[in-house]
């Protein structure tokens, strides 16, 4: 299985950067591959102008499409995914997530938000051509306390129950199961 994370945060130390490196720990015994694509590293200009000539958008791109999992990390803002995820979004080829397993997760201030995986995130990633999106994991700030010690963001025990069972699916999964990938 060749698994991607997507961090979809403008920040460069956030919680839903934690929460996308924990999933992608979790799921490493299971993975021949697993990269990450921090959007905010690819120039803004490319992003903006939907450059998918630049070599920095190719490449990125050719992360999703040699994907087998996919999981799509973002912070909400104003009930939606992050403005960076959206411009990233835009640009991938219109089924670049056909045939793949696709896990969206997100964190948040306040429960007030967690509906936002289900009719913000979920919708883009099925026109995209996803149809095997895992149930998805929110994260309020009380779930991932900041850990200046190891200097990232600790896990809640609920949390951390949440998302072991919404990778349970690729997790139970035989190792010679193919294709990894959904039929069209």
């Amino acid at each position: 299985m060749n698994l991607l994370g997507i961090s979809g945060s403008p920040s460069l130390v956030s919680r839903s950067g934690a929460l996308l490196r924990l999933t992608q720990r979790r799921l490493a015994g299971r993975a021949a591959r697993s990269d990450t694509l921090v959007v905010r590293d690819l120039p803004a200009a490319v992003l903006v102008t939907a450059d998918v000539g630049d070599p920095h958008l190719g490449a990125a791109i050719e992360l999703v499409a040699r994907a087998d999992v996919v999981i799509v990390s973002t912070p909400i803002y104003k009930a939606a995914y992050s403005g960076l995820l959206k411009l990233f979004l835009d640009v991938l080829p219109q089924e670049a997530l056909r045939g793949k397993t696709v896990l969206p997760l997100a964190t948040g201030g306040s429960p007030a938000h967690v509906l936002a995986l289900d009719y913000a995130i979920k919708p883009v990633l099925g026109v995209l051509g996803a149809r095997d999106i895992l149930d998805g994991v929110y994260a309020v700030d009380a779930t991932l306390r900041p850990d200046p010690a190891a200097g990232d963001f600790q896990p809640s025990d609920e949390l951390l129950a949440r998302l072991d069972a919404a990778i349970a699916p690729v997790l139970d999964r035989r190792a010679d199961e193919r294709p990894w990938r959904v039929a069209a």
